[in-house]
């Protein structure tokens, strides 16, 4: 287990903190008989202050409560979702703007956008081509996004 409950505290003197409890400073073995009284386990909350404090509670259900609170923080992170956008090395400039009105709405919803230009067969001699188009579109996307990955080729080249 991750905290130290009752005869496994190492301490000679703890600061009590819970519920049906008056705060202070006591000696272990007052606060284990107090613990014992309410039918509760004394439990080590955080050992590496001075004195260790402690809280007398069911630590069963402490540790219950502990795996709640953190599957909730799970449940409220959030995925960063990657949305691709692919060009050809000839995209035309009603395709780039289309595009472009898409990448702007993904990335008003906080997803990340991927962009990349796909050469088929024989097109990779436009690299230079693809790369200008690249730069445009993260010129276009500057004050929506920052680019994390400038372009960079990929793939058989040569």
């Amino acid at each position: 287990a991750e905290h130290n409950i009752n005869q496994y505290i190492r301490a000679q003197e703890v600061r009590l903190a819970g519920d049906n409890v008056e705060p202070g400073i006591y000696p272990l073995s007052k606060a284990l008989a107090l613990a014992d009284e309410l039918e509760l386990d004394l439990v080590e909350i955080s050992p590496n202050a001075v004195p260790p404090v402690c809280r007398i509670i069911d630590y069963s259900k402490f540790v219950y409560e502990q795996k709640k609170k953190q599957k909730e923080i799970k449940a409220n992170a959030k995925q960063t979702v990657i949305k691709e956008i692919r060009f050809g090395p000839n995209t035309n400039d009603h395709d780039f703007q289309f595009k472009l009105k898409h990448a702007i709405s993904f990335l008003e919803n906080g997803e990340k956008v991927r962009a990349y230009v796909h050469f088929k067969g024989r097109a990779i001699v436009y690299k230079e081509q693809g790369e200008i188009l690249l730069l445009k579109f993260a010129q276009a996307l500057e004050d929506i996004g920052k680019v994390e990955l400038l372009p960079k080729l990929e793939g058989k080249i040569g």
